[in-house]
């Protein structure tokens, strides 16, 4: 099971990285940032909501009593994540906000650690602080390092609200039905964004053309239909499932190969080159996931006390 939970993960943190280049696209079409957020979170809760409802609709049912935690996922780990970090890059170079956002692991791994009171095998620990120091050499982080301070904690709060969704993705329980926590997420994502996305000034006609970036022209429609089900549906329920099988610690280092994986995405579709320092900065964060692997799915509990889960 802990095979296939890596598996899932790995996956996952792949899909996850055509997000940037996708919305690149969208960019170079005419579409601010906030924007292609919205139009991202919109159209894949609508079309995994509609999905459900024909096929599994007993997903959709949210007990009453987890009305905050379904609210508390939707603006946290949904729209926090995606709005934090637009807004961060705004006022920190892109790289820096990246490293900032991908702090998430170690928040994982202190929150486990200090506010659950779980003793975390040593591997889960030391393989997110692994992963973390090669993502800074990823972004040459040493580059950058005068930094505006609201910029900063910008990219800080979009980190914690990405450890968010490791945390809370690992800590629902049988009531809640993962494709409706996801569902929903993302409908009440949009629902929080629209007073600073305003979809209605959204120049929709340009849909209907095409965008070039690196020598490649995609179909803005098709660019965007790929962000939305690759990218956003498929990631986000092989996330939650592989979080399920591991754990939130181990879940979330393993999930930083998403940046390895979309500079990779980036080059092969948008013509960004990967550097030296990327080459070995992504063999260090790969051997961070590694070692992250070795972490036991049952951690030992301390036993002064047991506290509930988030």
């Amino acid at each position: 099971m802990k095979h296939a939970g890596l598996a899932i993960a790995f996956v996952s943190s792949w899909c996850f990285a055509f997000s940037g280049p996708m919305a690149k696209f969208l960019g170079a079409a005419g579409l601010a940032p906030l924007e292609a957020v919205w139009a991202r979170m919109a159209g894949a809760g609508l079309l995994l909501l509609a999905v459900l409802a024909v096929v599994k609709p007993r997903a959709l049912r949210i007990p009453r009593s987890r009305l905050p935690f379904f609210g508390a996922y939707a603006v946290m780990a949904v729209a926090g994540v995606q709005s934090l970090y637009f807004v961060a890059i705004t006022r920190l170079p892109v790289g820096i906000a990246l490293l900032l956002e991908f702090m998430a692991p170690v928040m994982v791994v202190l929150w486990v650690r200090f506010v659950r009171k779980v003793r975390l095998p040593r591997a889960a620990f030391v393989g997110a602080v692994v992963a973390v120091a090669g993502l800074a050499i990823v972004v040459e982080a040493w580059q950058g390092m005068r930094i505006d301070a609201v910029g900063l904690l910008l990219g800080l709060a979009a980190g914690a609200c990405c450890a968010g969704y490791f945390l809370m993705s690992d800590s629902f329980g049988d009531d809640v039905d993962p494709l409706g926590l996801i569902a929903w997420g993302m409908i009440g994502a949009a629902v929080v964004l629209l007073p600073f996305s305003r979809p209605w000034n959204i120049p929709w006609e340009v849909f209907t053309t095409e965008a070039t970036l690196g020598g490649h022209t995609l179909p803005v429609l098709g660019a965007y239909l790929w962000m939305v089900v690759v990218a956003t549906v498929v990631a986000y329920i092989l996330g939650v499932n592989a979080v399920r099988r591991l754990s939130a610690a181990v879940g979330a280092t393993v999930a930083s190969l998403e940046v390895i994986g979309g500079a990779v995405v980036a080059w092969a579709l948008v013509g960004e080159s990967l550097g030296g320092y990327q080459i070995v900065g992504g063999l260090i964060v790969i051997s961070g996931a590694l070692l992250a692997q070795t972490a036991t799915a049952q951690p030992v509990v301390e036993p002064v006390r047991e506290l509930s889960h988030v």
